[in-house]
């Protein structure tokens, strides 16, 4: 899944960060000093904790709303509809600032006082502020771009995130366009403290970064992706008013968004390679090993060291080996487990020769794995998914497939997006474990639901849990084998490869920011125990290293699943039933591992009393 990054995300779309329980800070919650800007502190006397509670809630998603202003764009709010965020050290601070206030009036509200379902919604509150406010502390807002990932990335896909059906709307496109340079100012400065301080990417995560500004940075706005609403107006856009806005559109583009763009480049040119660093592993940065502690605990929502993440990685990679070598002996092949991943990475019969055959392959499994969804879920999303291919300018960095959530309004449908580039990296037997991942029962199913919640708050319906959200993901792919997919041993080697792609991750990850390892014994490790093509696997390494830690939600919230499903089937025995179990872990959100844990252990209870 694509996720919003650092700091306050251009194009919110899974705001996906993974709080676990953190002791409040040692200093005392500040009030915060902008008036303006201030979230709200009166309380009435005579309101009831939950009334309290609730009403922070508001506040708080009320600031954050104003805060990011594209969020609310995405929720159907309009009033800043012309505006980008603001990500200056100084908005940096002011954050910070605003998140103690809300602490402190959190921990004034008596916990106790709550029912449980409230009590849920106060920790996990308490969780993501205090985990934004850990990772400000260890500096990691001055990191605010990955090698694959950032505003730079988002913003050609702005045109299609906003409403554009009136006069209106095409100005307050235009007035987006028009911050972007101010915008870049804005990432520059963090970029540049991060240098200051010694808070920089690894120097190997700015290769190829050229590649994605220079298609940006254009003589003539048609070519340029944030062109294209002003090629075919709705019908209720006056023909009257068309003119001016085509010229004010050719003017932004060219004089504020490539100009921006150029001045990234030449910062990224200038300053911010000379000042990479040479080393990979967060443990080199300021802090770094409590940095990167901290990492791991936020993405797996457990107090869990780097150490036991890793060794937990080792059992799950020999036990997913076994079972690949199982599958592999099935289909007559008597070769080696090298000589055989060679043969799948090679033989030209697993890979469409046109990226049509690649699209049309995912259409067909998913329009039947639609018809099967019935069978394993009792409540399923209103809202539709469609497919469509990963842009050229960021295709040859990014991974095979990623999902966008659909707007907080309604009006824009989730999507699977797939890759085109490099035909020969994406072969058929990955299919039905990727799209199953990304679209349904995965990413599409679970976010979709999520939004469709009414009974929790705002934050929590639009926000996620990277660990769950990302680990029910995984677990989905496996759904496909009871209703009826991976009949064919090539589709179920590629399902375990990509499971051992994530155990792999666990292994790799803390491999490369806790214990010293090179990049290239990374690419290494997983070329040597798994089907991914060779592109696939030094994409996701590079990942890994420019993005600490997140990773590992993948196969620790599948595993945290799985357990929690195995307990209910023993425990249940005959009363057991799949679809009425994945609706209690959807029922919720996305939640902390140790929320779901609870859930379904009450859920239990509830099963086995009923008749």
């Amino acid at each position: 899944m694509r996720l919003a990054l650092r700091a306050v995300p251009l194009l919110a779309l899974a705001g996906c960060a993974a709080p676990r329980p953190i002791p409040a800070p040692t200093a005392p919650a500040r009030v915060p000093t902008f008036p303006v800007e201030a979230p709200p502190s009166a309380v009435p006397a005579d309101s009831t904790a939950a009334a309290a509670l609730h009403r922070l809630f508001a506040d708080e998603w009320e600031w954050r709303l104003r805060e990011n202003p594209t969020l609310a764009t995405s929720m159907g709010d309009a009033r800043y509809n012309d505006r980008l965020p603001s990500v200056g050290l100084a908005d940096q601070a002011r954050r910070v600032e605003a998140q103690h206030a809300f602490l402190a009036r959190l921990r004034a509200i008596p916990r106790d006082a709550l029912p449980r379902e409230e009590q849920v919604n106060y920790d996990i509150f308490a969780l993501n502020e205090q985990t934004s406010i850990r990772n400000a502390e260890l500096l990691d807002n001055l990191l605010p771009i990955t090698n694959r990932e950032g505003f730079h990335t988002y913003f050609p896909e702005l045109g299609e995130r906003v409403p554009l059906r009136t006069a209106q709307d095409y100005r307050t496109y235009i007035a987006r366009l028009r911050a972007f340079r101010p915008y870049v100012a804005q990432h520059v400065e963090l970029m540049r403290e991060g240098i200051r301080r010694g808070m920089v990417l690894p120097r190997v995560s700015l290769e190829g970064i050229e590649g994605i500004l220079q298609p940006q940075i254009v003589d003539d706005p048609a070519k340029s992706p944030l062109y294209k609403p002003f090629t075919s107006f709705p019908s209720t856009v006056p023909d009257s008013a068309r003119p001016a806005l085509v010229a004010a559109g050719r003017e932004a583009i060219t004089g504020y968004v490539a100009a921006g763009y150029r001045d990234f480049l030449e910062f990224v040119q200038r300053e911010y390679r000379p000042a990479a660093r040479a080393s990979i592993g967060a443990s080199a940065l300021p802090n770094g090993r409590e940095y990167y502690a901290q990492k791991v605990r936020q993405y797996t929502t457990l107090d869990v060291t780097p150490e036991q993440v890793h060794a937990t990685g080792l059992a799950e990679v020999a036990r997913i080996h076994a079972e690949m070598d199982s599958v592999m002996r099935s289909t007559g092949f008597r070769g080696t487990f090298a000589q055989f991943v060679e043969m799948l990475r090679t033989d030209p019969r697993f890979y469409a020769k046109t990226p049509e055959e690649l699209l049309e392959r995912n259409a067909v499994f998913l329009k039947r794995m639609d018809g099967e969804l019935p069978k394993l879920f009792g409540r399923l999303p209103r809202m539709t998914y469609g497919i469509r291919t990963i842009p050229d300018y960021i295709a040859p960095r990014t991974t095979t497939a990623y999902y966008g959530q659909p707007s907080g309004d309604g009006t824009r449908s989730g999507t699977y997006w797939v890759n085109v580039y490099d035909l020969k990296s994406r072969p058929f037997y990955e299919i039905q474990a990727l799209a199953s991942h990304e679209a349904v029962p995965g990413h599409h199913m679970q976010l979709a639901i999520q939004q469709e919640l009414t009974d929790i708050p705002q934050f929590r319906r639009f926000g996620g849990v990277t660990a769950f959200v990302e680990g029910w993901a995984l677990y989905a792919e496996s759904l496909g084998k009871e209703v009826g997919f991976y009949t064919d041993p090539y589709s179920e080697f590629g399902r375990l490869s990509y499971d051992m792609w994530r155990a792999c991750r666990l292994v790799v990850d803390t491999g490369i920011h806790s214990q010293g390892w090179t990049r290239q014994q990374a690419i290494d490790y997983m070329a040597a125990n798994s089907a991914l093509t060779l592109t696939n696997i030094t994409n996701e390494v590079d990942r890994y290293i420019a993005w600490p830690g997140q990773a590992l939600a993948y196969k620790t919230g599948q595993m945290k699943i799985r357990e929690l499903r195995t307990l209910a089937e023993h425990e249940l025995g005959p009363k057991f039933d799949v679809r009425r179990f994945h609706d209690v872990v959807l029922g919720s959100g996305s939640i902390p591992l140790t929320v779901l844990d609870a859930n379904v252990r009450a859920w239990i209870e509830r099963e086995r009393a009923r008749p």
